[in-house]
């Protein structure tokens, strides 16, 4: 039996509101019965003009240690996903036991970090402080998948959960929430050890099209030009060319690539792939534009963004995760989901942030949609298209309570 005190205590609140100081107000209210360790806050870009005063509110009323977020188009809350709306979304923990880390990220520290005890030295976090990793990057200023790299070599084995915020380069809207700080560029993160882990959660959304072939020839420009030695455009009008009428209609401009995460297996199903966008072609040399720097020997299959697996794959994975769990009681959830899914895929509001609330028995939740997904695929992790990021916070069970 955990004794009260040791017990951990999450609280969740999101507000629409117009008026800023209004919506903060109302959400503080509905967290301030905990005293929390860490605060995430997620805010409407339309209330750019007061940011700093918001950070300020927020740590003085929760006198929480850190503070960690981003500001974005649509923030998610609970079972909400509040689209192109004004609002804050705040999560705030008490997680007696955990070890937390806050660090800032920069292209830097990303390019010239290379051992795996300068990251240690670099973050003030060793190997074995942490469990699982949060990481909100810009999405401009950072090689986030560089950084992945970097942390994935020094700290194998360690999920690492999170996303980029989304928006244009010059929009000074978009940034990130450190403690008492406005980042601009570069990335921030929270180191979770202790008692404490995140389970996470990738639910893609998009459908393997086609076969899976080898990538055969890319040029110097990193244009994709052969697929088992044929033009890659040609390979792709005739993936095309198989799919029926109906799936003709509903792949135009929902084609993308999907990019295997390990090699090394004996079959490729839909969660085998990285998708990445395919951006252009070339009809004149038949090569490809897309969303990666491909290589030689890599295996490739097409894909197409549809509604219908994004849905069976998030309800089938929250299932299969709600088993895992068995009758360990998960303490809180940040989720990170693709702009592109939401009202845009579903048709309906609130598609992913419901579905999870209905699953985890209204776990307390908040998040952000962002313009890329960071979670494993087996023992790495990865950035993502389409997809959505949950990170499920749990308290390790005995015998590492003692």
């Amino acid at each position: 039996m955990v004794n009260e005190k040791l017990r951990p205590v999450a609280l969740s609140a999101v507000v629409v509101d117009e008026e800023w100081d209004q919506a903060l107000a109302q959400a503080l209210v509905q967290i301030q019965d905990i005293s929390p360790d860490v605060v995430f806050l997620f805010v409407s870009t339309e209330f750019v003009d007061h940011y700093q005063e918001m950070l300020q509110i927020v740590r003085h009323e929760t006198g929480a240690a850190f503070l960690l977020g981003c500001a974005t188009q649509s923030v998610i809350g609970e079972d909400q996903e509040l689209e192109d709306l004004p609002a804050v979304s705040l999560l705030a923990l008490s997680l007696p036991g955990a070890k937390l880390q806050a660090v800032r990220f920069t292209q830097q520290m990303v390019e010239t970090t290379k051992r795996e005890q300068e990251w240690y030295d670099q973050l003030g976090v060793g190997r074995e402080d942490v469990n699982s990793w949060l990481l909100f990057s810009d999405p401009h200023n950072l090689d986030c998948e560089q950084l992945l790299d970097g942390l994935t070599k020094a700290y194998p084995n360690v999920p690492i959960m999170g996303g980029l915020a989304a928006g244009d380069i010059d929009d000074r809207a978009m940034c990130l929430f450190y403690n008492d700080e406005i980042i601009e560029e570069g990335g921030i993160g929270l180191a979770i050890g202790g008692t404490y882990a995140m389970v996470p959660l990738i639910a893609q959304g998009c459908t393997p099209i086609g076969e899976s072939w080898t990538i055969t020839k890319v040029l110097d420009n990193g244009l994709l030009e052969g697929i088992s030695n044929r033009p890659a455009y040609q390979m792709l009008l005739d993936t095309f060319k198989t799919l029926s009428t109906e799936e003709q209609r509903r792949a135009q401009r929902n084609i993308l690539v999907g990019l295997a995460a390990n090699e090394y297996q004996d079959s490729f199903t839909r969660g085998s792939f990285l998708i990445r966008q395919l951006l252009g072609f070339d009809k004149r040399v038949g090569s490809l534009a897309i969303g990666a720097v491909p290589r030689i020997g890599q295996t490739l299959q097409f894909q197409m963004r549809d509604p219908t697996t994004a849905d069976y794959d998030l309800r089938t994975q929250l299932v299969q995760m709600r088993c895992a769990l068995g009758e360990q009681e998960p303490v809180a959830a940040l989720l990170c989901s693709c702009n592109g899914r939401g009202m845009g895929m579903f048709g309906i509001p609130d598609h992913d942030a419901a579905m999870i609330a209905r699953e985890l028995n209204h776990i307390p939740l908040a998040g952000f949609f962002c313009s890329g997904e960071i979670g494993p695929v087996g023992n790495r992790s990865y950035l993502h298209c389409y997809a959505a990021s949950l990170g499920v916070i749990v308290r390790l069970p005995a015998p590492r309570d003692a």
